[in-house]
């Protein structure tokens, strides 16, 4: 069966996750989740990830992180961008996620960037996901 949101289908896996404590989930594998994940970990969302080669697609086994107090690092996440519905944005443009507190994430002609890094190179381009 296809899915016509992947992007929607990855954050919906992470919060449900954390919703009831997991320490990790898994989520089918794409070239964007993987740079989605990549950028999550470089933010400090997530621990870690690691890339399965099972089945015919693979997997990204994603790991949670949570404070000391078990407290979910993932305060809240949000799709922008929906294939019936796409979002540009430019560079003076791009949003401020909770004043500077999460993470807005644009793909751009240089890759899938934070909405800082995008700024720092002065480009806008599609944002797919805001994080917090």
């Amino acid at each position: 069966m296809s899915m016509t949101d992947p992007i929607a289908d990855m954050l919906t896996r992470i919060r449900n996750a954390t919703a009831i404590r997991h320490d990790r989930t898994d989520i089918p594998a794409s070239q964007m989740k993987l740079e989605l994940a990549k950028i999550f970990r470089q933010e400090g969302f997530i621990r870690a990830f690691k890339v399965l080669e099972e089945g015919p697609q693979g997997l990204i086994r994603i790991y949670l992180k949570y404070a000391e107090d078990g407290e979910p690092v993932i305060h809240g996440m949000r799709r922008v961008s929906t294939p019936g519905r796409r979002v540009y944005s430019n560079v003076e443009d791009l949003p401020k996620v909770r004043n500077g507190l999460g993470v807005a994430v644009v793909s751009t002609n240089r890759g899938v960037l934070t909405d800082e890094q995008a700024r720092g190179l002065r480009v806008g381009g599609e944002v797919l996901c805001e994080i917090w």
